[in-house]
């Protein structure tokens, strides 16, 4: 999400989560439509063991915000190509609950509540072609004990899956408290897929275990909702590494979310996160106290000429399909 660093192109130029996305309106009528079965990379057991020893406190320092690495003038964004396919609300609780308590609206500031989100929220880092690289990510309530959900571009981009994936949950100054998780596998929308829809920019990852135990086993898992509605208060949690943030300390936003009235059907909310935080959660039904909620979203994208907004892709049944198939893995 980096919004300063770049020569952004005219419209049609794409810039994912937290940076910005400049695009031409286009008219494409919207239609419903399941993409199909989920695309997945399966990491080979060597890759498992390059990727544990090759995440220093210096190298995660220095990775670079996914957002500088992509191609701003990739191509253009129609508007609405696919509509999200949506079911039945279905909610999945977090593995612990509390009463919800909530303060007031926040642009982006550091998180000093405490509670589970600090452990289930981490920083996700990768070799992205030749280049280290960073993102945000969340660990849910699974039935593997071992399912990370980001954003799509985390996983993979313009036809290439990251390599060399870790989640570091709770990350703090350069210090991993829980581990690094190496991925067993990334996983993806057939519509970020086939073609970086960013109604679907969606991905998901299975870790391996660490020194014989799960992921919730030792962070706890955040619940999820799809299908969710609109217009409700929301939380999104990240790592932001571009300025004037540095990716050391989690930082969040919340406030009352929106539809995107433009481009897509995502969820959109005041919050100035920058570059680093992409793949980061957004909750609803969210308890400071507890530092629990309801997973429905994750950092995306921005427009440029939009400041201080983030967008987050509607987590209706082709999300739900990703963490199903995640969670079976």
């Amino acid at each position: 999400m980096r919004r300063t660093r770049r020569t952004r192109r005219t419209a049609g130029a794409l810039v994912a989560a937290g940076a910005l996305l400049g695009l031409a309106l286009q008219t494409t009528p919207a239609t419903a439509d399941s993409g199909g079965s989920t695309p997945t990379s399966a990491v080979s057991e060597a890759a498992q063991e390059r990727a544990a020893g090759a995440w220093t406190a210096e190298r995660m320092r220095e990775a670079t915000p996914v957002e500088d690495l992509l191609d701003v003038g990739a191509r253009a964004v129609e508007r609405a190509g696919k509509a999200v396919p949506r079911g039945e609300e279905l909610k999945i609780p977090p593995l612990d609950t509390d009463p919800i308590t909530k303060a007031l609206p926040e642009p982006g500031g550091p998180w000093s509540g405490g509670g589970d989100v600090v452990k289930t929220t981490g920083r996700v880092f990768f070799k992205m072609g030749d280049r280290d690289a960073s993102c945000s990510g969340d660990a849910v309530t699974s039935d593997n004990g071992s399912t990370v959900i980001t954003a799509g571009h985390c996983v993979k981009y313009q036809g290439a899956w990251h390599t060399d994936w870790v989640f570091v949950p709770g990350y703090h100054d350069g210090e991993a408290p829980h581990g690094k998780w190496t991925a067993s596998k990334t996983l993806t929308t057939p519509q970020w897929e086939s073609s970086e829809d960013m109604n679907f920019d969606i991905g998901a990852a299975v870790v391996n275990p660490l020194d014989g135990k799960k992921l919730t086993d030792v962070v706890g898992g955040q619940g999820l909702s799809f299908n969710a509605p609109y217009n409700t208060t929301m939380y999104a949690f990240g790592f932001p590494a571009a300025d004037p943030y540095d990716g050391e300390k989690l930082i969040y936003c919340s406030g009352t979310s929106f539809q995107d009235f433009l481009l897509t059907e995502d969820h959109g909310l005041s919050c100035n996160m920058t570059g680093g935080s992409s793949g980061g959660p957004w909750f609803t039904e969210f308890d400071e106290a507890s530092g629990t909620g309801l997973q429905a979203s994750v950092n995306s994208f921005g427009y440029t000429f939009l400041p201080n907004t983030m967008f987050g892709p509607y987590f209706g049944e082709d999300a739900k399909t990703l963490y199903e198939t995640a969670q079976a893995g």
